[in-house]
């Protein structure tokens, strides 16, 4: 198994790969043109990728089977490319969730006291302690996350450790979740905008998310709050907020923002360089030590997983059964041929296989399998499944919608 890390990685998960008896090419500073020939010169079988863009046209000339993103995004990679060519597409959630909270929390305490803006100062020989001991301070103000991921969830001590009150909108949290969590709900995100000093957002790029901060939050924002920004540039509308920066006094942090370099070094030269009361950085949220050793830990874990039994965990471009409608159940003796048998059948049916999962009982004699199709399967088809020596018997179950 040929591995290609195309991005800077730990010594650690490099020497782990090697240790599970794995081929890794190391080529960090591969992009664009350059990876889409190295991947089809190296014919590797696993892309290992941390920032660096993965598109339609470097799978097409490749021979990957498995791409990981070593973070917990992946929308630098063409996942529905992936998929049309059988790309198993995998990343380590969770694994950066204390980085980034960190940094997310460091950005609102740095908007409140104009840290940055301090340095600055004093760096150009000018001192303004009357200037800049207007701080409204954190104790006892309302902060308000959007969306319930890990991330956020490493959001909620912080904030407690410095007195603040937390709400949260997440589309999937019940009353009873953020009971238990011992934090606010609001209903819709403006209701949130609302009721917050800070609003920190820690959500994914979907079709859902994108865009959905724009004027109409802004609007709902009190003058002079704070907004931070740790997850995707695009889920904010970047002209929305500069306009709220400049006529509502919003006060933003932001660690992703729109024309940002890809690469680990470059230049910018975009409005948000010299905008007052924007504080950027360079898109660090998850480079911490600690976080990019759990990030290789993983990345190894899944090769592992990957190489000893043919399953790759993570994996976020399988369709969990989306056209599935029955669940076939088959169990049947451990033998050579056996799902040959029950998978030709199911061909000549016209069922289309959309899952399907083999667990081994104890003792590696006899197994249960567990097949979703896209129809169900015709009496005379069961009778056929049961007929071979080896399948002890065959049920098929209505999937509930």
């Amino acid at each position: 198994m040929k591995i290609l890390v195309a991005d800077k990685f730990e010594k650690s998960g490099l020497d782990g790969l090697k240790a599970i008896g794995t081929e890794v090419l190391y080529e960090p500073d591969l992009k664009d043109d350059a990876l889409a020939a190295r991947l089809a010169s190296s014919e590797a079988d696993i892309l290992v990728v941390r920032s660096t863009k993965v598109t339609g046209p470097m799978i097409d000339g490749s021979k990957l089977s498995v791409i990981i993103r070593a973070g917990a995004g992946f929308n630098t990679i063409d996942v529905a490319s992936a998929s049309q060519h059988g790309v198993l597409v995998s990343n380590c959630p969770g694994k950066n969730s204390q980085a980034v909270a960190e940094l997310a929390f460091g950005l609102i305490i740095a908007c409140d006291r104009h840290i940055a803006d301090n340095v600055a100062r004093l760096r150009e020989g000018k001192w303004n302690k009357k200037g800049f001991s207007q701080a409204k301070g954190l104790f006892g103000r309302t902060l308000g996350l959007i969306g319930m991921g890990k991330i956020s969830q490493e959001m909620i001590p912080r904030a407690r450790a410095f007195g603040m009150n937390v709400i949260a909108h997440s589309r999937w949290m019940t009353p009873d979740i953020a009971a238990a969590l011992g934090i606010g709900r609001a209903s819709t995100v403006a209701d949130l905008a609302r009721m917050s000093d800070a609003v920190s957002i820690h959500v994914s790029l979907t079709p859902d998310t994108r865009g959905i901060i724009g004027s109409p939050f802004f609007d709902e924002m009190k003058p002079g709050s704070i907004f931070v920004n740790t997850s995707r540039a695009e889920v904010v509308d970047q002209a929305a907020l500069l306009e709220a920066v400049k006529n509502k006094g919003i006060i933003a942090g932001l660690d992703v923002f729109e024309g940002e370099p890809t690469g680990g070094e470059g230049t910018y030269d975009g409005e948000l360089r010299t905008a007052k009361n924007v504080y950027c950085t360079h898109h660090i949220g998850a480079s911490t030590d600690q976080a990019q050793e759990a990030i290789a830990a993983e990345t190894v874990r899944i090769v592992r997983e990957y190489k000893l039994t043919g399953m790759v965990p993570n994996v976020v471009n399988i369709s969990r059964a989306e056209l599935a409608t029955h669940l076939l159940v088959v169990r049947h003796l451990d033998k050579v041929g056996v799902l040959a048998h029950v998978l030709a059948v199911l061909k000549d049916e016209g069922a289309s296989v959309q899952e399907m999962e083999n667990i081994i009982l104890g003792g590696a004699k006899a197994a249960i399998a567990q097949i979703t199709v896209d129809k169900e399967p015709s009496a005379h088809a069961l009778q056929l499944i049961k007929r071979n020596p080896n399948v002890f018997d065959a049920s098929i179950f209505a999937i509930a919608k």
